[in-house]
């Protein structure tokens, strides 16, 4: 069961794969841009690619805000606080983030967008760094037991 979308996803890709391999629209031949006007690439990227994108993020979309309304809900300060700016950023990340801030001036930062970007470049940024520097320091204490043989574990032996 359920191997008939496996077989509409193979089929997808070696025809995305193939027409994007010959180019066979494009004058340029097989250095030029794929996605010149008139090339099937581009036909495949406009008219195939785009829409399932849009199709997928609403998904995504519908999925996340139900997902948060049942985890969030609000409980506590960090609570709303992590609503609200995944609030923001979803819909700064959408046109309708655009639509919803005609009234201010994109310049002074305000508008649903350039709060997105706010929190994506800032915020956003340390956690990331912080979730580096434990990686690395995993990365580190792993490589220095093993160095020191006090992990034998990659040996077979627990």
């Amino acid at each position: 069961p359920g191997w008939g979308y496996s077989v509409v996803c193979l089929i997808g890709f070696f025809a995305t794969l193939f027409v994007g391999m010959l180019k066979t629209g494009n004058p340029d031949g097989i250095t030029g841009n794929p996605v010149a006007q008139g090339s099937h690439f581009n036909l495949v990227y406009e008219h195939f690619f785009k829409p399932l994108s849009a199709t997928m993020f609403a998904l995504l979309a519908f999925y996340v805000a139900s997902a948060s309304y049942r985890a969030f809900r609000a409980k506590n300060v960090e609570a709303t606080v992590l609503l609200v700016a995944a609030f923001i950023i979803l819909l700064g990340r959408t046109f309708v983030g655009t639509v919803l801030s005609f009234w201010t001036d994109p310049g002074t930062g305000f508008g649903i967008p350039q709060m997105a970007e706010w929190i994506m470049n800032y915020p956003n940024l340390a956690g990331q760094r912080a979730i580096m520097i434990g990686i690395a320091l995993g990365i580190v204490s792993t490589s220095l037991k093993i160095i020191l043989g006090i992990d034998r574990s990659y040996l077979g032996s627990d």
